[in-house]
């Protein structure tokens, strides 16, 4: 099973290979992985994206937070939270494709960033499904190249009902 994993760090040079070490040193792989400073430059936060059962995701959180500079660990699998990832994709776009080429990139939100007599480069924003879906619709014109991030991921804020933080918009009077 797929599983998000945000981890909260000092913000100092090794870190990131003390993390990524525990897991090539107990053969679990990392799919993706994102690190930033958060608010306080001071921490970074790491999202992590590994595949393994419950079992084996339980060793991995345990191990990480027995690491000297992780503050804090969470596993955002199976809560509430909003992923996004980015893409940059390179693909064919001669004088016959690419207005279907512009067309699919609208349908997208996304945006051309490059422009070659050849090529398109384009910048896709979404989640997972939605990069699958965008990949899949362009690799018919020829796609020359993709980068993409990984998702970066942040948990929910508990809605309270209707005096909470979250205001509800008045409702349109006759």
């Amino acid at each position: 099973m797929r599983h998000v994993i945000s981890v909260l760090v000092d913000n100092q040079p090794g870190v990131l290979s003390r993390v990524s070490g525990l897991f090539s040193g107990r053969g679990f792989n990392i799919e993706s992985l994102n690190v930033a400073e958060t608010l306080d430059p001071s921490i970074s936060r790491m999202t992590l994206v590994t595949r393994g059962n419950d079992q084996i995701i339980e060793q991995i959180i345990k191990q990480l937070n027995k690491l000297v500079n992780v503050i804090k660990v969470f596993d955002l699998t199976g809560s509430d939270y909003v992923d996004r990832e980015m893409a940059l994709i390179k693909v064919n776009a001669n004088a016959s494709s690419r207005a279907e080429v512009l067309r699919i990139v609208e349908i997208f939100r996304g945006r051309v960033v490059d422009v070659s007599p050849k090529s398109y480069t384009l910048e896709v924003t979404g989640d997972d499904k939605k990069m699958r879906a965008a990949i899949d619709l362009l690799a018919p014109f020829g796609i020359m190249e993709i980068v993409r991030t990984g998702p970066v991921a942040i948990s929910r804020t508990k809605k309270n009902g209707p005096n909470s933080s979250q205001r509800r918009e008045k409702e349109p009077q006759d």
